[in-house]
């Protein structure tokens, strides 16, 4: 079955007027042409494992219609080409919290509607959840969300400036349950190295999952390293938060006895390195 903006017909057919001319897009065409690109750091950057797997399901009108009318505005690709000036990009000075996989875009939405003082940079690889956020947001009169398409390793590395941010979420990720795909989950030593040159002092991370081996290990790693604190002064999980909304997946994971747990943790102010630098940024020069 072809993907086409609307129905094939013959090139050459009349039609009476007012009736639009369906057109079956050709091979290799994107389908939304000023909107999120497919793979947009492309080939710039080194290989590697990635934390995510793209997701291939149908865009629905709506959603659609929402990544038409707002992407140019709200949306943004994860290239690694440029750097973003968050006052700019937001248009305002407000503290900014980066959501790495937002799913459909519920909670973000939520979050960002029950905290308009706080803008909220949310970034996935799912081009319907990315129409269904735009749409949400729009819905909702929201001015403090924007939506980023592709890979936030890129996203930190390449994009964001040192102690730009002042929260990171990532609220269940992949678990990548099989031992073997264990080096594929994003809550590992090396990342929180790259989000602590990002994150200001005393910014918090925020992470929630539902497999509780992978939310021991989110601990482990948390607890021992050395830009973060446990917010909680006796350690271990926290209560969910009353800001985190409950949502529908979690809420069926609830009833089937799946167990949730939260962190938070905290960007220590103090340095952890020679020379009065943030962990992660390289020397001044003379």
């Amino acid at each position: 079955m072809s993907d086409s903006l609307n129905a094939s017909a013959a090139p050459h057919a009349e039609h009476a007027p007012g009736v639009s001319i369906r057109r079956t897009r050709e091979r290799g065409e994107p389908r939304f042409p000023d909107g999120p690109k497919a793979d947009p750091a492309g080939s710039h950057f080194e290989r590697r494992i990635r934390s995510f797997q793209p997701r291939r399901s149908r865009v629905t009108a709506g959603q659609a219609d929402a990544l038409q009318r707002l992407w140019h505005r709200w949306g943004f690709d994860v290239d690694g080409r440029r750097l973003l000036d968050l006052a700019d990009f937001f248009g305002n000075d407000r503290p900014v919290v980066l959501e790495i996989g937002f799913g459909m875009g519920e909670a973000t939405v939520r979050m960002a509607a029950a905290d308009p003082g706080t803008n909220i940079l949310a970034v996935d690889v799912h081009t319907p959840g990315q129409g269904h956020l735009l749409g949400l947001a729009d819905q909702h009169g929201l001015d403090n969300v924007r939506v980023g398409n592709g890979d936030a390793i890129i996203l930190l590395r390449e994009m964001l400036t040192p102690d730009s941010l002042s929260g990171l979420r990532v609220f269940f990720p992949d678990p990548w349950p099989k031992k073997r795909h264990h080096k594929r989950r994003l809550i590992q030593p090396d990342f929180l190295t790259l989000a602590a040159t990002r994150l200001a002092p005393g910014a918090v991370v925020h992470c929630a999952t539902d497999w509780e081996p992978y939310a021991q290990q989110m601990l482990e790693v948390l607890t021992a390293h050395p830009a973060f604190e446990n917010t909680l002064a006796d350690g271990g999980f926290a209560p969910r938060p009353e800001f985190r909304p409950l949502t529908r997946f979690e809420g069926q994971g609830l009833e089937k006895g799946h167990v949730v747990n939260d962190l938070l943790f905290r960007r220590v102010p103090h340095d952890d390195r020679p020379g009065g630098r943030p962990a992660g940024q390289p020397p001044a020069g003379p």
